[in-house]
Formats: structure tokens, sequence, C-alpha cells
């Protein structure tokens, strides 16, 4: 359940763009005066073009509350008509529109985190609060993407987080990484103790297929937070 925190409505300056990956794009904006969130809290974009106003959708901040500007990491799909194809066209000097600050994902303190592709931007800004302020421990993070090429930020989050970052690619075999999928039997092997917090963000089908297994496995429901 999300709570609405912020009802205004900015037109932000872009500040920044660049490329995170072959299709993920970070964006920087100005940040609003006495402005405030949470990490891993979100909030709702749109472009600030004719016919786009008012076509929001939900994006997670990355950047962190003590910043002077706002920063969102966002996967441009460019096979279709929508919104984050007219994201992938703003550059510096142009604005995006936001409005709502809600909570999503809540930290509730050490747990195993669980990522499918851009599922990670939630937790980017909590890994960094907790680097930050030096809070990483009993942290640990499985993070599974199609191809190699499709990871985020694979240099921070191993700076971040060293020997409790693990990759896995469903469609690539990489030497020196995992080579399969985030399921049960992994699950099983990986995870001797399932009486603790995990977080767990991604699609819709990878969410709730992680959740089932978790819960099957002896999770308790009130510590799998999505």
């Amino acid at each position: 359940m999300t709570t609405n925190i912020v009802t205004d409505i900015y037109d932000l300056k872009i500040l920044d763009t660049s490329y995170v990956t072959h299709n993920v794009k970070r964006f920087v904006l100005e940040k609003p005066a006495n402005f405030s969130y949470i990490p891993g809290h979100s909030t709702r974009l749109a472009v600030n073009a004719p016919g786009w106003e008012d076509e929001w959708r939900n994006f997670s901040f990355t950047s962190l509350n003590s910043w002077n500007y706002l920063e969102f990491i966002i996967k441009i799909y460019d096979d279709h008509n929508g919104v984050t194809q007219q994201l992938g066209k703003l550059n510096a000097g142009t604005s995006i529109r936001m409005k709502d600050v809600f909570g999503t994902i809540d930290y509730k303190g050490p747990g195993i985190f669980i990522a499918g592709g851009t599922g990670i931007t939630p937790f980017i800004a909590i890994f960094r609060a907790l680097f930050y302020s030096g809070n990483m421990r009993n942290i640990g993070l499985f993070y599974s993407n199609h191809y190699h090429n499709d990871v985020i930020l694979h240099e921070e989050l191993t700076q971040m987080l060293g020997k409790n970052y693990a990759n896995f690619f469903s469609k690539e075999g990489v030497i020196g990484f995992g080579e399969k999928r985030i399921d049960r039997d992994f699950l099983v092997k990986a995870i001797g103790d399932f009486d603790q917090r995990f977080y767990v963000c991604g699609p819709e089908a990878f969410v709730d297929d992680i959740s089932g297994y978790l819960i099957e496995l002896g999770a308790r429901m009130d510590a799998i937070i999505i």
C-alpha cells in the first residue's frame, strides 16, 4: 500500500542526462526548495510536451534527500510511442513534470534484496544511504537481468556490497557470474535462514514468483517487502 506525502506539481529543469546502459538513461533534475523524500520512495513523472503533460508514470528516486539535485534512472523503451520513449528524447535544458511522493519500498532493517531489471532502482537509494552512513552490515543483493549489458551501476553496487552482491543472467552465460534464473532451487541452496527480511522488486511476474518461493520456504509474509 502506498502513502502519499507530497501532491504539488513541479516543472523541473533537466540539468544533465547520460546513458548508464544501452537502454537505461540517467536524469539529473533541479530539486525544489524544501522538498524531501525517503530512500526507496517514488514519484510520478510526465513529459512537459503537448499531449504528454498528463501521462504520469511511476519512477523511484535514486538520489538521496541530502543531495542538492534529484536523480532518476529510467529504462527507455524505444520500440513503442510511450512515455519512456518521449523521456529518451529529452536532454539538459528541457524540463520534466513531477507530482506526488509515495512509499513503495521502505527500509525496515538488514536483509536480502532481490531485484529484477530496473527493479534495482528503489534499492539504489537505500544502498547509498546505508553505505554513506556505514551501515551496510548484513545486507545482500541478488540481481537478475537478461544479459550482462543490462546491469545498472555494476561498479557502484560492487563497491557498496562487495562479496554480498551476485549477478544472474537468464539469457546469457557469463564466466564469473551466475548463469541461471533466481528460482526456488537457487534460493534453497543460497539462503540457509528464511527467518529474516527480504526486499523484492522487479517485473510483476518476477515479484510474484520470488515472493511465492520465499513463503514456501518459510519466510514470513510480513517480512517480505515488495
